[in-house]
């Protein structure tokens, strides 16, 4: 897919929201703000929104995000991103019950008790996204 067909579908899918729930959009968009901010880097950041998009079969998130992570290029440390993908899916499964040992381990891996909260951000903020692309029809 191209570069403007993606956008095109981007834009298609947030003008949707805007006429449908605008609320919704405006929050999305404060929450994706909020998460971009935050310590977690942008191959982590991008990491967790691909976990959520491909858990809630969100196509176009899916596209999106993946074409997000080429673009930054190689990660410094793919075992630290596996950590990230792995802790995310943990969070998203036990509705953010995770074990001592699954954080022991995510923060064994070099992250902070802070970035595990990002990554609750960020599955909120994604979670929001994927499943109203789904609702509108978008994705």
């Amino acid at each position: 897919m191209t570069h403007a067909a993606l956008a095109t579908r981007v834009a298609d899918a947030a003008a949707l929201l805007r006429e449908q729930a605008p609320r919704v959009l405006d929050g999305f968009l404060a929450l994706s703000a909020a998460f971009e901010s935050s310590d977690l880097d942008p191959h982590s950041r991008e990491t967790v929104i691909l976990a959520v998009a491909r858990r809630s079969q969100c196509h176009l998130c899916v596209d999106m995000h993946e074409a997000k992570l080429a673009a930054l290029g190689p990660a410094p440390s793919p075992e630290r991103l596996d950590a990230v993908e792995k802790f995310t899916l943990q969070v998203l499964a036990s509705s953010g019950a995770v074990s001592d040992a699954e954080l022991a381990a995510f923060e064994a891996a070099g992250h902070t008790r802070k970035n595990a909260l990002e990554v609750v951000l960020g599955i909120g903020a994604y979670t929001l996204s994927t499943f109203a692309n789904r609702m509108t029809r978008a994705a």
